[in-house]
């Protein structure tokens, strides 16, 4: 079946510009003007008048906690939740039960996904076996069964030896490394940002260098090792810091950014908030400036939503005893495009490429982040022009711990295609 999207603004150059688009057997055929008289009508018809049509965005980390933890979400509802907000490919973390150590497993987790996704999934296997610990997984055997990147997200290696012996096996299977860096001598203990906010709560804080310190150590491994090393959820000054120098040594290490330490900082707990509580945690705004800084100059590669659903019941009480984590994919672009697109801090092809091109070029995802001819139909149709507020009963993930819920933003997703299908949409004429 054939598709036609008429009228849409795509960026061409850096600038809007109205073209139609053309869809055949899931990929984009043509682009450009008075299509129906090159290539006869289209069985569909989709009116994009006015609308931002862009490359389906890519997010590299996301919790989807199935299998084993499903009463926070599932396959079927993280992926809803990923096309609502603009997104056609995702990379899942391995932190579920039981944890994708194996082949065997990966196979299993890769099967399911394809079964149930409403999205592309890339599926991340965990470094070490549980995800904790030094027996490292085979990373041969994970990569030829399907995983794309290892990660042992939501726990630091805290073994340099272990993380070099890590980086060689994953650079001789040609996979990526995504360390979640932390330093668990370093954290204390702490819920939140170890500063004045925190001591004026009483909440106990967690140091920055508990990230900077285990950053500082790993791109010493990945340059002896050769390994492509990506840090995930950067959120301090000193991190940036590090990553630069390592970058402008030749150190093949890439970073994300999630968005919302873009977004807000410690100074925005005024009180005891577990909607607030995250890891990394919010920072200063000093290490806010320093994050937008690191975008701007390139240090910073992409952003990544650490989408982190839990029940209501997690995210309840004290930062003392609540989870750890926010979701993020369907708040991701809005806020960002109406806090940094409309203020003119950075373009609307900056943000693409943050959010699209560069997560796929990066973790070599070759059907991903570009909308042209020949490239899978994975679009979303977005409105730009008028505001509209989050709302928890809007959503499509079972977690609802956002502290974006009432903001007032631009930027609403109208239609997610994968594929050249219509996976997520308002109505069937965006």
């Amino acid at each position: 079946m054939s598709t036609l999207i008429k009228n849409a603004q795509i960026l061409q150059a850096e600038q809007l510009t109205e073209q139609d688009i053309l869809i055949d057997d899931g990929r984009i055929k043509a682009i450009g003007h008075d299509l129906n008289q090159a290539y006869g009508p289209a069985d569909h018809v989709i009116c994009a008048a006015d609308r931002f049509v862009t490359p389906g965005l890519v997010d590299v980390h996301v919790h989807l906690r199935d299998p084993g933890l499903t009463a926070k979400e599932t396959i079927e509802t993280g992926t809803m939740a990923a096309a609502h907000g603009g997104f056609t490919t995702i990379g899942a973390m391995p932190n579920v039960d039981p944890v994708p150590d194996t082949p065997e497993k990966i196979a299993l987790m890769m099967a399911r996904n394809a079964e149930k996704a409403h999205v592309h999934v890339e599926q991340y296997a965990s470094i070490t076996k549980n995800r904790v610990g030094d027996e490292l997984v085979d990373f041969d055997g994970v990569k030829q069964a399907g995983a794309f990147a290892v990660s042992n997200d939501g726990s630091g290696v805290q073994t340099a030896g272990t993380m070099y012996q890590a980086m060689l096996g994953v650079a001789k299977a040609g996979l990526t490394l995504a360390a979640h860096v932390e330093d668990d001598s370093l954290t204390y203990g702490g819920v939140m940002n170890a500063g004045p906010v925190a001591d004026k709560l009483g909440l106990p804080g967690i140091l920055g260098i508990s990230e900077s310190a285990q950053i500082a150590r790993d791109v010493m491994l990945a340059e002896a090792s050769g390994v492509h090393y990506h840090v995930c959820h950067v959120s301090t000054a000193e991190s940036v810091r590090v990553i630069r120098d390592a970058k402008r040594a030749g150190i093949n290490v890439t970073c994300e950014v999630s968005p919302h330490h873009l977004l807000l900082t410690d100074a925005d707990i005024t009180m005891d908030n577990p909607m607030l509580k995250m890891n990394p945690p919010l920072r200063s705004p000093k290490d806010r400036a320093a994050l937008i800084a690191g975008l701007l100059d390139g240090t910073i590669d992409m952003i990544a939503t650490d989408h982190a659903p839990h029940t209501d019941e997690q995210k309840t009480g004290s930062m003392q005893t609540a989870a750890f984590g926010i979701t993020g994919l369907e708040t991701a672009f809005a806020t960002l495009y109406t806090a940094f697109v409309k203020t003119r801090i950075l373009t609307l092809s900056q943000l693409i490429d943050l959010m699209s091109t560069n997560p796929a070029k990066l973790f070599g995802l070759k059907q991903a982040g570009r909308l042209a001819v020949g490239m899978p139909a994975d679009l979303a149709i977005i409105d730009l022009k008028h505001d509209y507020e989050i709302k928890a009963n809007q959503m499509f993930s079972k977690g609802h711990n956002s502290p974006f819920i009432g903001w007032h933003v631009s930027g609403n997703v109208l239609m997610t295609l994968v594929d050249g299908q219509v996976v997520y949409g308002k109505d069937q004429q965006a």
